[in-house]
């Protein structure tokens, strides 16, 4: 599947549909707010009230992202969070009330690719959505992964071809990039949200260079830091803790003071399977 904009490319068909969104709140008069705004802007919507409706939509009709919100009377929106990213791949933005700075470092480190407190304003929020769906063009909403192809035909075009075989090595783990997929240097695959992936992906392709927070949430979310945001440390310390590391070890993703974070193994390339 090829995400781009409202649109994304069905493998099956080849022909671009719009791109399915989930909006979770207990309030529908905010459902109501979302689901309009993001149609005019060519999404597909699906408004739900519960954890127990989004779950039974993920297994029926699975939406390339999910706006969640955290405060749905008697559940837990973090649990709805994990249970998401450890059964399907899809963009996770939570939308909640909750802007305490434990709540949103709790969020990201479950996996969510934004983290958005209430209230917002729609056109930033729609921002948002389209920056964490520009991330996830390579990346299916569930099961194994696929190519990206082209937006107008469905086929790889020689350019995407190209770049999406690349395989990159380091230390014995491997990253592929056309499948979105981190191996261990067993061979067994590590599961990675879209953000770690994309923080891995631009580390392992500037290897030995320091490259600074503003630098990599620009490259890994689409946007600037603000002087409190500290999105990037808690997806290095995730990341560190994936590569079988303590979060503060610094070994392989090391900590630059003043200046950001440098990624220390020497990085090969290869080509994977057309």
């Amino acid at each position: 599947m090829s995400l781009t904009g409202s649109f994304h490319v069905s493998p099956s068909t080849g022909v671009p549909t719009p791109t399915h969104i989930a909006v979770l709140d207990d309030e529908p008069d905010i459902t109501l707010l979302l689901s309009g705004y993001l149609g005019t802007h060519g999404f597909r919507t699906t408004q739900l009230h519960s954890g127990r409706a989004l779950m039974e939509l993920m297994a029926n009709d699975p939406p390339q992202l999910v706006l969640l919100d955290l405060g749905l009377p008697g559940e837990d929106g973090f649990a709805i969070a994990r249970q998401l990213r450890e059964h399907w791949r899809c963009g996770l933005v939570i939308v909640t009330g909750r802007g305490d700075a434990v709540d949103k470092v709790v969020g990201l480190e479950i996996g969510a690719d934004d983290y958005v407190t209430k209230p917002f304003d729609l056109r930033e929020l729609v921002a948002r959505v389209k920056a964490v769906l520009r991330r996830l063009q390579a990346e299916p909403a569930q099961g194994p992964a696929a190519v990206a192809t082209s937006t107008t035909t469905g086929v790889p075009t020689p350019a995407e071809d190209a770049v999406d075989r690349d395989l990159l090595h380091f230390e014995g783990w491997s990253l592929d990039i056309a499948a979105r997929r981190l191996n261990d240097p067993n061979g067994g695959e590590v599961m990675l949200t879209t953000g770690e992936f994309d923080l891995l992906l631009t580390f392992a392709q500037h290897p030995g260079r320091v490259l600074s927070r503003d630098f990599l949430l620009e490259r890994t979310r689409g946007r600037e830091s603000s002087p409190f945001d500290r999105t990037i440390d808690v997806q290095v310390g995730r990341l560190r803790r994936k590569l079988g590391t303590d979060p503060n070890d610094s070994r392989w993703i090391k900590s630059i003071r003043g200046a950001g974070y440098l990624f220390v193994p020497r990085v090969t390339t290869s080509r994977g399977q057309p």
